[in-house]
């Protein structure tokens, strides 16, 4: 079957959609993931489910393993394919197949790009909520293998919280629908949920049945700087214990502040220990009130000053120096490391002084900022990976970031997944008997173990 493989393949989807040359599979070999990297045997590009479920058949029969991609902007190696893996890469899958006014929903290929999604919706009046950073290029499929979260994470939830249906090929290569558009629907186990976030671990979503919401009719952006962390974690704190949640609550640090100025220019103090970045959104005479509230308390909590954005188009600057974070970070060092942990909102004032205490204890340069209002952090480590004593002294923080993360009540990963890189923490967050349960899962629909093999577990 080896021998035979990649000439049935092509005979199928056709060679243009069959890669095997060295330098056209070379970039499907890594993610978005620092030094994470591997080789793939070939990359196909199906056209529809039944493409999916004719490659899946082949593999099982040539026992070759078989690794799901978007576009590859993961950032826990979930689509670093295994050794002598085929890349099943969706990308090509990219259609919005319906906008459903009348039941809120949308339905899309796995490839579609998660910023078409919002645009589709939007131009129907409607609202995606989930806005991962990398919105503009990731694949609705890769969001969904990922659970993946965003700035609005706070009020809106994650993208979890969005799926109504999927479409997935299971490893014998069974096509299946789960969910529907009811709002209800309780008939059998949520196997729905089992597939998001899964990495790709349990088979493949070719198709996502997503949930709309009415787009808010008012939007304001506040920007609050501070002198220190505390005062920062502090107004946080008091915002929500007023019950007011915003749509966004995002913080940055005095690292990621500066090195954000350098490369946007959005106007931020660079003298600041930290500032937040608030989004309220709803009725316009809500949003009003809450905006007024939410700088009555930054300002109780010791901010140096608290700016509303006048209009939409310094609103969307001021978005802009969050959204940009990763890019302005990445122009600092030769290799950018961003992590991904969360603690409880009152510890973390107290995890950012951890990570700050690490860093100083390797001699290591790790910008934080993330999403303060659900307490996902990214500190984000600048360093060279042809260095390899200083990439010693990286893991050895790492470890001890995710350690201090799990002290603190708190999970490895927030959003980005478990993937390779945090696949050694996992036994120690979840315990034996549930880190086993995954296991007993993975068997039951993946017996032969070939679908994004060592990925979350070996």
């Amino acid at each position: 079957m080896h021998d035979t493989l990649i000439p049935l393949l092509g005979e199928r989807l056709g060679a243009h959609r069959v890669l095997t040359a060295r330098e056209d599979i070379l970039p499907y070999g890594f993610d978005g993931t620092a030094t994470l990297r591997g080789r793939p045997r070939a990359v196909v590009f199906p056209r529809d489910a039944a493409d999916v479920s004719f490659v899946l058949g082949l593999a099982r029969a040539g026992g070759v393993p078989v690794v799901t991609r978007g576009s590859g902007t993961g950032l826990s190696g979930g689509s670093v394919p295994h050794e002598g893996a085929l890349v099943l890469c969706l990308a090509k899958m990219d259609r919005i197949l319906e906008v459903d006014t009348a039941n809120l929903a949308l339905r899309a290929e796995a490839g579609a790009i998660t910023q078409k999604i919002h645009e589709a919706a939007d131009a129907a009046g409607l609202f995606y909520p989930p806005d991962p950073g990398s919105m503009k290029i990731s694949t609705i499929g890769g969001n969904v293998a990922e659970n993946s979260g965003g700035l609005r994470g706070l009020k809106y939830g994650v993208t979890r919280d969005y799926v109504m249906g999927m479409e997935v090929v299971l490893a014998d290569g069974s096509i299946c629908w789960l969910g529907s558009k009811c709002v209800k629907d309780v008939a059998g186990y949520n196997l729905r949920d089992l597939f998001i976030g899964s990495e790709g671990t349990l088979g493949v979503v070719t198709q996502v049945l997503l949930k709309l919401l009415p787009k808010p009719a008012a939007r304001r952006t506040i920007l609050a700087t501070f002198g220190a962390m505390d005062e920062a974690a502090g107004a946080v704190s008091a915002i929500i214990a007023a019950k007011i949640i915003p749509c966004t609550l995002e913080f940055l640090d005095r690292t990621t502040i500066r090195c954000v100025e350098d490369f946007a220019r959005a106007g931020l103090p660079r003298e600041a220990a930290a500032v937040l970045l608030i989004e309220a959104d709803g009725h316009p005479a809500a949003v009003a009130d809450e905006a007024a509230q939410i700088e009555a308390l930054c300002r109780a909590q010791g901010a140096t000053s608290v700016k509303c954005a006048a209009d939409a188009a310094e609103s969307a600057q001021l978005a802009s120096a969050r959204r940009s974070a990763f890019s302005a970070l990445a122009r600092v060092r030769p290799t950018t490391i961003l992590e991904d942990v969360t603690v409880p909102r009152s510890e973390l004032a107290g995890m950012v002084r951890a990570v700050e205490a690490v860093a100083r204890k390797h001699g290591l340069t790790i910008a934080t900022f993330g999403h303060f209002g659900d307490g996902n952090l990214h500190p984000t480590i600048l360093t060279d990976e042809r260095d390899a004593a200083e990439m010693h002294r990286v893991e050895l923080a790492l470890a001890e970031i995710v350690e201090e993360t799990l002290r603190r009540g708190g999970t490895i990963t927030g959003e980005h997944g478990v993937g390779l890189a945090k696949k050694p923490f996992l036994r120690r967050q979840l315990g034996d008997a549930s880190f086993e349960l995954l296991r007993v899962v993975k068997r039951a629909l993946d017996p032969d173990g070939l679908l994004n093999p060592g990925k979350i577990f070996d």
